[in-house]
């Protein structure tokens, strides 16, 4: 996410990919128009119409880059990855696993092609967890697909296989989505979080869930936010990078290994314009162009050739010009002020889409410079990418 001044779009990770890419181009644009997707295919997610892995990008069926407004991947395992995306319309479009209702459309059938959420209009945000996700529309949080910590906020633990609003929250102007939890970002500059909180990513002093949105104390003038699978990243105004949550892998950034259920400061990062979170790393893009990771590094995820976790952000050399990322919980994908796509980590599926499945503890080229995409979007822990 990123802060107001900085100018630079940035998506919200999570597990499945989708990625635009571009044929032979005329000019400044592309010839192939549609948003692109590879890697893990097994529940449909990559929307191309099949369940085959696909190991270079390819075509989201019937989903054109310049009608898409925001895409957000969703899933933690082969049957209930799914992607959600918003047109500039306002409208949504949804397609892969559905086991939970997450598809929106009143079933729970899967689809491996994009179809729309019937009742959603006048949309601006979405976002998408482990097996749920979430529309803001007219300031309004809007929730559906499974619900067993709460993570819809209407106050139940009942799914919910079409759109119910979540309750006692308005003026919302971005929300982002861990594995079982929410973040909601009004336009105060207040943070308020429900759902799951077993490591506290709550951020409300307990481990205790919730099924209704509640404020996170002590944190104002917050103009980004960004969820992993069990933490939450707050970036304020000033330009310091708050976070709460699970640390095992050293997510919160601050030199230990120590959960905290309260918002603590990461460590050594000022200046930062954006932040982006993968299922257990995160980065920040500073004002200067450059990058810090940290966190999981197991597959080589945070891109800094090593496998070793980071408890506090390192530069990641390899990167600059970033517009954007989004990281699953072993990979990772950048897209860059030319309009190329890096990615990095683990590729067993083929989710680095450089034609293979050999891993990369570096950046590799997935799309070349001049492809189109000027976003990238990941499931919050699968093994899917996309580009946009």
């Amino acid at each position: 996410m990123t802060r107001p001044d900085a100018g630079r779009a940035a998506v919200v990770l999570a597990l499945s990919v989708l990625v635009l890419t571009a044929g032979p181009a005329r000019a400044a644009e592309p010839s192939d128009p549609w948003v692109q997707a590879w890697g893990h295919n097994g529940a449909g997610q990559l929307g191309n119409g099949s369940t085959l892995d696909q190991p270079t990008p390819s075509a989201v069926k019937g989903l054109a880059r310049k009608d898409v407004r925001e895409l957000a991947g969703g899933g933690y395992n082969s049957t209930i990855a799914f992607a959600v995306a918003v047109l500039h319309d306002g409208t949504v479009r949804s397609w892969g696993g559905n086991s939970d209702g997450q598809l929106g459309d009143g079933t729970t059938t899967s689809r491996p092609h994009p179809a729309a959420v019937a009742g959603l209009s006048g949309v601006t945000e979405v976002a998408a967890g482990g097996y749920f996700a979430y529309a803001v529309s007219g300031g309004r949080v809007l929730a559906w697909g499974g619900n067993a910590h709460g993570q819809l906020g209407d106050g139940s633990t009942d799914p919910a296989a079409r759109p119910v609003r979540v309750q006692s929250l308005d003026k919302v102007k971005d929300v982002a989505a861990g594995c079982h939890h929410a973040v909601a970002l009004r336009k105060d500059g207040t943070v308020w979080t429900w759902g799951r909180n077993d490591e506290g990513q709550l951020g409300d002093g307990s481990t205790t869930g919730r099924s209704t949105p509640k404020r996170v104390a002590g944190l104002r003038d917050v103009v980004a936010v960004a969820a992993g699978c069990h933490c939450t990243l707050a970036l304020t105004a000033d330009g310091t990078v708050q976070a709460w949550g699970r640390n095992k892998s050293g997510e919160l950034g601050n030199g230990s290994t120590d959960a905290s259920p309260v918002p603590v400061a990461v460590r050594h990062l000022e200046n930062v314009s954006s932040v982006f979170s993968g299922g257990y790393h995160a980065f920040a893009v500073l004002d200067d162009g450059t990058v810090r990771g940290w966190g999981g590094n197991w597959a080589g995820q945070l891109g800094d050739g090593s496998t070793v976790n980071r408890t506090t952000p390192v530069p990641i050399p390899a990167l600059t010009g970033v517009v954007a990322l989004s990281g699953t919980w072993r990979h990772t994908l950048a897209v860059l002020d030319d309009q190329s796509v890096l990615s990095w980590g683990d590729n067993g599926h083929g989710q680095l889409g450089n034609g293979t499945t050999t891993a990369s503890p570096t950046p590799v080229l997935a799309l070349p410079p001049g492809s189109g995409a000027t976003r990238v979007a990941t499931s919050t822990s699968w093994t899917s990418s996309y580009a946009y």
